[in-house]
C-alpha cells in the first residue's frame, strides 16, 4: 500500500491479500471497510472466524469439517453408505449437496497429487479412503477435469479396481443452456466421448 496509509490499515490490507481470489484492491477495500465499522462487529466478526477455525474439525469417516465426530452425512441413515464420492475439498461436498440427486456419502482428500507444488499420495486421505471400502459397490471419482484431478482419480482408481469395486469418473461435457460455439476443444471432445443413447 502508498506510504500515506497508516501501518495498521497496511498490515489489515496484506491479510485480506492472503485470501483466494482477493488482490491487493479488492484487500485494500475490504481493510477500509473493516475500519468503517463499529469496534463491536469488527470484535465480532474475529471472533466468528477464531471460533468457527476452532470448533471445526474433521469428520471421523468422510474428512468433511464438521462440529461432531461424524458429520451430518455420514450420521445419516437414510444415505448409500455403499457408494462413495470422492471430492478434492469440503467445498465440492457442498456443490454436490446443493445441487441434489446424490444419495450416497462422500470422501473428502483436501487436495490433489502435484508433483510439481510438493503434493504426494502420503498428503492427501487416500488411506483413509481405503480404510472405508469393505462394503462399498462403487467409488465415484468426482475430482476437476484438470491435469491434477485426472492424475488422482487415475491414481485411486489403480489402488480400488484390483478390490473388485467399481470406480467410475464423472461425465464432461456440455453444460446445460449452453452453445456449441461457445465451447472450448476439450469440452466438445469429451461431450462427444460421454454421448448417450436416445
Amino acid at each position: 500500500m502508498s506510504e500515506y496509509n497508516s501501518l495498521p490499515l497496511a498490515l489489515a490490507a496484506e491479510q485480506f491479500a492472503k485470501l483466494p481470489g482477493i488482490g491487493i484492491k479488492t484487500a485494500q477495500r475490504l481493510a477500509y471497510f473493516m475500519l468503517n465499522l463499529p469496534v463491536n462487529e469488527v470484535e465480532e466478526f474475529s471472533e466468528s472466524i477464531l471460533k468457527a477455525r476452532k470448533s471445526v474439525k474433521l469428520c471421523k469417516c468422510c474428512q468433511n469439517f464438521t462440529e461432531r465426530e461424524l458429520c451430518s452425512i455420514c450420521a445419516d441413515e437414510n444415505r448409500r453408505k455403499n457408494v462413495i464420492c470422492v471430492v478434492e475439498s469440503p467445498k465440492d461436498v457442498s456443490a454436490f449437496e446443493r445441487a441434489g440427486g446424490f444419495d450416497g456419502v462422500y470422501h473428502v482428500l483436501h487436495g490433489l497429487l502435484s508433483p510439481m507444488d510438493g503434493v504426494s499420495a502420503e498428503d492427501l486421505k487416500i488411506k483413509e479412503l481405503i480404510s472405508r471400502l469393505s462394503d462399498v459397490n462403487e467409488v465415484i471419482m468426482a475430482t476437476n477435469p484438470t491435469v491434477e484431478g485426472e492424475a488422482t482419480a487415475m491414481y485411486i482408481g489403480r489402488i480400488i479396481k484390483p478390490m473388485g469395486i467399481k470406480v467410475t469418473r464423472l461425465a464432461y461435457g456440455l453444460p446445460a443452456g449452453s452453445a456449441l460455439e461457445f465451447a472450448d476443444d476439450v469440452t466438445l471432445v469429451k461431450a462427444l466421448e460421454n454421448r448417450s443413447e436416445l
